[in-house]
């Protein structure tokens, strides 16, 4: 049986980021460095693209052969996709790192906003 999981709502602010990475960190007992990826790049999507300061919730769920991670904002458009950076580009790879770490991932749609979520292996425990 999977323990029961970690709800987070918060404000996408920048110092949100690595508190929210913290408690990722102490909620899974232990390093996982494409988690925490991931919820630093889904944060920082939000804050970047929908604005700073909208609400969040972050959800992690673990079962026994992965971490699922889901970030839900308010803004009524998903249109995520992603793009090609350029290689001095200091944004706009979030999406591709998200692709190469995640088992799969998604958005889903809903009346009062989008959750973007991913499917992570949690790594060596």
């Amino acid at each position: 049986m999977s323990p029961d999981p970690l709800v987070l709502d918060l404000l996408a602010l920048p110092k949100a980021v690595p508190e929210a990475r913290r408690q990722v960190r102490a909620y899974l007992g232990s390093p996982c460095p494409d988690v925490q990826l991931c919820v630093s790049e889904l944060l920082t999507n939000v804050i970047d693209h929908v604005g700073e300061g909208t609400p969040v919730a972050l959800r992690l769920t673990r079962a026994r052969d992965r971490v699922r991670l889901e970030v839900t904002d308010l803004a009524p458009h998903a249109r995520l996709a992603p793009g090609r950076a350029g290689d001095d580009d200091e944004s706009g790879q979030g999406l591709l790192l998200l692709a190469a770490v995640a088992l799969r991932w998604g958005v889903e749609q809903g009346r009062c906003g989008k959750t973007v979520w991913c499917e992570v292996r949690p790594g060596e425990e």
